[in-house]
């Protein structure tokens, strides 16, 4: 079942959703939680928002359908699960508050989230910022690198169980729980049980009871492609075909889809999704040293406008070395309940973290859709942020609430970011605008060579056209030559003849002497 119907922002109930304040059945309690309203149903029964009646806070309550309450097997795993996932501490993932039967209704009490899932903050974005979608994946990674430590894999990493409260925290949902359904339930069966094939690890589709963290490794690579590009990289008509195309390996880069996407970033997201899982990142420490190096990763989400909202990088990467988190949610803050003494061992500050209790900034600044908002921020984060482009050099800031806001090239931790990135933002347009001279010329020069080619045409039309009148006419002469070559050869003999007749004699030459003639009656002398 998605823990997004748990927290908000799941499937919501039809037309046949009960009265506020009580379950389908009409039951208005269930334990200690006095029932507010429906949230959601899934695949595992009904989710309702409780109120401790004890404790004052309130809780998100999913309560088992009658199908599988009636399972034994179902049920010892059911509250085992529960109660390993109760052991999970961490700051981003769902707390575990109870586990328990009352009645014949086996419930799970569990941190109620209010805010929406990161699926429902997709299909209003599309896609997000590289620093957004960093910051939200290293935070899953981070909760998953506990949860692995206990020996615990979530076998349900997506969009829809990863949740987003309104201040900007990322809480990962339903550890455990997907565990207790996978072995008991199949896909066909609740749409659940194998988890969901779009993120599923292809070992997982083979044999969902042999996993380890490396599938969760896997699911969690195949959400970072989905936030970074708004496409999924497998997909398929159904199930199987899906399963099938994973086993291939063969998808689009995600900077084919999205260029801002480094180089760097795709080659860690085919690392984490290679279908060999020995090929594949070893465990989340890996992923979170792999993409806290890139430096990329934004402080706070900036599709969050809270004012107040969370701060919080990875402690490898350059804005996370000083500590986790400006700002932080404590449970006896928000509930009522003392600390106990792990936390309180916890939130006192050690060397190692004695940068991250310096006095936080305030920053005003646009986000990536322009909207204009104010974080609180340490000098790291600031650096940070200027040098991965969350922060432009407009921005403005001020150590104090009651000071004013001044550009934030003015304070001198931060001079040496602006120039650097100020030459950085020049260097960019100077780069665009190069492109489109560039593009401009090909252009131009395609034009030309257009012209140059028509011109190129007619001309060698022209020529080729008084080329063939002239072999035309040294043709026709030789071919008329030949066929009346006898009329033409007489011609030309009579010619010469009529020549020689005509010629007079030579100067300086005697004629020859002609004979007198003799009269027949003229006497000899």
């Amino acid at each position: 079942m998605d823990q997004a119907a748990a927290t908000g922002g799941g499937k919501k109930s039809g037309d046949t959703a009960p009265v506020t304040g009580a379950t389908d059945s009409g039951v208005t309690q269930i334990g200690k939680y006095k029932i507010v309203k429906k949230l959601g149903q899934g695949g595992m029964g009904e989710v309702y928002l409780g109120e401790d009646t004890k404790l004052g806070r309130n809780a998100a309550i999913k309560v088992l359908s009658k199908a599988l309450a009636g399972k034994g097997d179902f049920i010892d795993r059911f509250y085992r699960e529960a109660r390993s996932m109760a052991k999970m501490n961490h700051d981003n993932a769902v707390s575990v508050y109870d586990v328990d039967q009352v009645d014949g209704l086996h419930y799970v009490a569990m941190e109620f989230v209010d805010g929406k899932s990161m699926q429902g903050w997709m299909d209003k974005l599309g896609k997000l910022p590289v620093g957004d979608a960093l910051h939200v994946t290293l935070r899953c990674a981070e909760a998953l690198q506990v949860a692995h430590s206990q020996s615990m894999v979530h076998r349900d990493i997506k969009p829809d169980n990863v949740m987003m409260t309104t201040k900007g925290k990322v809480k990962v949902a339903d550890f455990g729980l997907a565990k207790a359904t996978d072995e008991d339930m199949s896909m066909t069966q609740s749409g659940t049980g194998l988890g969901t094939p779009y993120y599923m690890a292809p070992e997982q589709a083979r044999n969902a009871k042999h996993v380890d963290g490396r599938t969760d490794i896997y699911a969690l690579g195949i959400t970072l492609y989905y936030f970074l590009t708004g496409k999924l990289p497998f997909t398929g008509n159904s199930a199987l075909e899906v399963i099938m195309n994973k086993e291939k390996g063969q998808f689009v880069a995600a900077r084919r889809i999205t260029p801002e996407v480094p180089e760097k970033l795709d080659l860690i997201i085919d690392k984490m999704i290679a279908k060999d899982l020995n090929s594949r990142c070893k465990d989340c420490a890996e992923v979170i040293k792999l993409l806290g190096s890139l430096g990329l990763e934004s402080p706070s989400l900036s599709f969050i406008d809270a004012p107040d909202k969370v701060v919080q990088t990875a402690a490898g990467s350059p804005a996370g070395r000083a500590g986790p988190s400006m700002v932080q949610t404590p449970r006896a803050a928000t509930t009522g309940v003392p600390k106990t003494s792990a936390e309180d061992a916890s939130s006192k500050p050690s060397p190692a973290s004695s940068a991250a209790s310096a006095p936080a900034w305030i920053v005003q600044y646009r986000t990536a859709q322009g909207k204009e908002t104010i974080a609180k921020l340490s000098v790291q984060q600031i650096q940070a942020g200027l040098k991965s482009g969350s922060l432009d050099a407009k921005a403005k800031c001020k150590k104090s609430a009651a000071d004013q806001f001044l550009p934030i090239a003015h304070f001198p931790e931060f001079a040496r970011q602006v120039e650097s990135r100020l030459i950085k933002e020049k260097a960019d347009k100077k780069a665009g605008d190069m492109k489109s001279i560039y593009a401009d010329i090909d252009r131009q020069y395609s034009r030309r060579g257009w012209t140059r080619w028509l011109k190129n045409f007619a001309s060698g039309t022209y020529g080729l056209i008084t080329l063939i009148a002239w072999l035309t006419i040294i043709f026709g002469g030789i071919g008329g030559a030949f066929l009346y070559r006898k009329e033409i050869w007489d011609k030309f003999a009579n010619s010469v003849n009529s020549a020689q007749t005509t010629t007079s004699p030579t100067t300086g030459q005697t004629p020859p002497v002609q004979p007198t003639p003799v009269s027949s009656t003229e006497a000899p002398k």
